[in-house]
């Protein structure tokens, strides 16, 4: 498990709670931290983003959330000073082609995932950050 912290961002309680109970069944990371709105995880990261041991390792981002969407989020991640390499993979119910290609235009997002989230998907997602950190 190379995966320490992971932030899920996502307004659903329901699909956070799914997701948490899939990682931690799967072993996919030691601690999970829940964000039901991506202010709130833009905050936490800026406070932390010069102590690494504090920021995740991967962020799993929802894109349709109140407050601020998830591209907004993707839009302020970027200009944080964050040294420290932070896999982010969008989940998301949107099957729009239009979202697809737009997040292909951030570096930071390593794969855009449909929601359920499965074994399998979890386990892709192990791989690619294992190749990122």
């Amino acid at each position: 498990m190379k995966n320490k912290l992971t932030y899920i961002i996502d307004d659903d309680k329901m699909s956070v709670k799914l997701i948490s109970i899939l990682i931690s069944k799967n072993k996919f990371c030691e601690d999970v931290q829940p964000f039901y709105n991506a202010q709130a995880a833009l905050d936490k990261l800026k406070q932390n983003c010069t102590e690494n041991k504090n920021l995740p390792d991967a962020i799993l981002l929802d894109l349709n959330m109140p407050i601020m969407d998830g591209w907004q989020f993707l839009d302020q991640f970027v200009l944080l000073p964050i040294k420290k390499e932070i896999s982010i993979f969008i989940i998301t119910s949107s099957i729009d082609p239009i979202d697809i290609e737009m997040a292909k235009k951030y570096s930071v997002v390593k794969d855009y995932i449909m929601k359920p989230i499965t074994t399998e998907k979890l386990n892709t997602l192990c791989i690619l950050i294992g190749k990122t950190n």
